[in-house]
């Protein structure tokens, strides 16, 4: 029998030797798979070499997908240090065709980096520069392909597009707003490389392929936006104005058709002009004392509250009133005497307002102010929106209402102004203004469609209804006869306003607008137009820019497809300066001898004794004196 203690130091043995084996065996593990995995990682880290293969930004579009951005194939310069033998001899010939320091070049190239790139010049270079780089076949230097954003319409739109950095990132404009949704994102061509630089024998290379961003589709219209350039191109040249502000909106959803001001810039070369003229996209930026044109809010809310009946109630306007001690004057001496308040509208009158002002009272008018959305931003999807300055409540009494009543003392943007005319003959509707409306994939097909509701009902339908008839009295009868369109029922109202600088009235010195909305019987546009300090021209909105927003209109009206209606709108009152108009008779189906009139000259075109077609058209309203063009057959 083997003894007891023999027995326990066996098992003592047995243990260690256990203990040991399964050190032994965990050791020679750890060795021959995490050891050996970590050592494999980090040659694999030293080997593995990795190329940018950039994404490309996707396309930003007008609201019928004509691009208004497109990007050109380009190449970018890498270079791998350690495949650089003699990197001053390669830095020296780089120096030599880029416009870069031959020590920056250096300083990069022998940086412990498996690629570098040369910030700025080497990125995005021409083919020409591109050519002599390949044709001098440095060791070590690649040329990678890339993506340059170009801007066909150049300064047409470039304040609202803006523009993008060297690394394809928004910088301004819905290039920055939306850059999330445009940017593409990298891929990458991965492969292993020997210690000499040499691809790695029977190594295979990868690629991850990039993906392009999404178009972003606009509500803008290009043949509206191109109406808009062009004639604020035609008063910056005429006029020679400091700033000219643009926009065309529907009115009964808050998409914005058209928009820009001058001064502008060339997106494809914003490094050459100041950083106040590409970070500044004025519409939303600026803020201003919006004058007369802002009565037509304070109007439709004095209507809304039945404060006024504008056919019967009346005014007698003696040329001014007077509130807490200040002398409120109209812009006519003496006065415009008794009136109608729709007349007190038309003719634009001051101490009008004051007086509907004191029937709204300071609560009510506040009240209107917020409901019309200028105290807060519009919420447009444009970079840079500032809200504007207005009075805290408990601040805001009785010359505070007064003033604010014809647009003094209110600070607002152009893009809110448009919104809250928008609302006062839409059926009263607030929406938030954009120019976003879907995002596509590179197939054409929406992913995404931006919704914008109402914010509210400012004023009823009811409401509304009579401010059509009323605005469209201003251009027929009033202050906005220059905007006058035979056969479209504009509506719309002027604006003079004194320049504030410093709290102070700048004598001599005015921002002239107009804001109009056509048809009035079925609002598909509203546009607003407005110059800053205009020169060689009468001081009133009305005058200089009522012909302007003329233009405008009806070349939009008749792009849009909408029908005139000579038989409906408010005829315009005359005077003795008016050309005498007088409606176009049926000549078709005449004999040529019995063509004739007192009022009208003709010209015949073709051979035939029949007339078959004419122009202007039967029923349309022209000068009397003008020339009908007459086709025989």
């Amino acid at each position: 029998m083997i003894p007891y203690q023999f027995i326990k130091r066996i098992r003592i043995i047995f243990a260690f030797v256990l203990i040991f084996l399964i050190a032994l065996a965990g050791k020679i593990t750890y060795n021959s798979i995490i050891i050996n995995s970590m050592l494999t990682n980090k040659a694999e880290n030293l080997w593995n070499r990795s190329f940018p293969i950039m994404g490309e930004r996707g396309f930003i579009l007008d609201s019928n997908c004509n691009p208004l951005t497109m990007n050109e194939p380009t190449v970018s310069i890498y270079a791998i240090p350690h495949q650089i033998i003699d990197k001053e001899e390669t830095s020296r010939k780089l120096s030599s065709i880029l416009s870069l320091d031959e020590k920056y070049i250096l300083s990069r190239i022998t940086k412990r980096s498996s690629n570098v790139s040369f910030h700025p010049y080497g990125k995005k270079i021409d083919n020409d520069l591109a050519k002599k780089i390949s044709e001098m076949n440095l060791k070590g230097i690649y040329l990678v392909n890339d993506n340059l954003r170009v801007y066909p319409y150049k300064e047409y739109i470039a304040p609202l597009l803006g523009f993008v950095g060297i690394d394809n990132d928004g910088f301004a404009g819905l290039e920055y707003y939306y850059n999330d949704y445009l940017k593409g994102k990298n891929g990458s061509l991965e492969y292993m490389m020997d210690a000499k630089g040499g691809l790695l024998k029977n190594q295979n290379y990868s690629i991850i392929p990039p993906s392009r961003g999404l178009d972003l589709k606009l509500s803008l219209d290009i043949n509206l936006q191109n109406i808009l350039e062009r004639e604020m191109q035609n008063a910056l040249m005429k006029y020679n104005p400091k700033e000219i502000v643009g926009i065309i909106m529907n009115p009964n959803n808050g998409e914005i058709l058209a928009i820009g001001n001058r001064p502008t810039y060339d997106n494809n070369k914003y490094k050459e002009y100041p950083q106040e003229v590409y970070n500044h996209i004025l519409p939303v930026y600026n803020t201003f004392e919006p004058g007369s044109t802002f009565k037509a809010m304070t109007f439709a809310a004095a209507l809304n509250e039945k404060k006024i009946n504008m056919f019967k109630d009346t005014y007698y306007d003696k040329g001014y009133e007077i509130v807490s001690g200040r002398r409120i004057k109209s812009w006519k001496k003496g006065g415009h005497g008794l009136q109608t308040y729709l007349q007190v509208l038309e003719n634009s009158s001051n101490p009008g307002f004051v007086s509907i002002s004191r029937k709204l009272g300071p609560t009510k008018m506040y009240e209107y102010v917020q409901k019309f959305g200028f105290l807060e931003k519009s919420g447009v999807d444009i970079q840079g929106e500032n809200k504007g300055i207005f009075f805290h409540k408990d601040d805001f009494h009785e010359l505070e209402c007064a003033t604010t009543s014809f647009g003094q003392s209110i600070s607002i943007n152009a893009v809110q102004l448009v919104s809250a005319f928008s609302s006062t003959i839409n059926g009263g509707y607030l929406y938030t203004p954009h120019v976003g409306k879907a995002l596509l994939n590179s197939f054409g097909e929406t992913v995404y469609e931006f919704k914008y509701e109402p914010k509210r009902q400012v004023i009823s339908e009811e409401t509304s209804g009579l401010m059509r008839y009323a605005l469209e009295s201003v251009v027929a009868n009033g202050s906005g006869k220059k905007a006058f369109i035979d056969g479209y029922r504009v509506g719309g109202k002027t604006g003079t306003a004194q320049i504030v600088e410093d709290g102070k009235y700048l004598d001599g010195r005015y921002l002239l607008s107009f804001i109009a909305g056509a048809p009035m019987n079925d609002p598909k546009i509203v546009v607003y137009f407005s110059m800053k300090e205009p020169k060689n021209c009468i001081q009133y909105g009305g005058t200089t820019i009522g012909p302007i927003i003329k233009t405008i209109l009806e070349d939009s009206l008749i792009y849009l497809n909408v029908k005139k209606d000579f038989n409906n709108q408010i005829n315009k009152k005359m005077t003795w300066m008016d050309e005498n108009m007088i409606n176009v008779p049926n000549y078709i189906g005449l004999p040529r001898k019995k063509v004739s009139s007192f009022h009208f000259k003709f010209e015949f075109i073709g051979e035939g004794n029949t007339v078959i077609d004419q122009l202007p058209r039967v029923g349309e309203i022209i000068p009397q004196g003008s020339t009908i063009m007459l086709q025989m057959g």
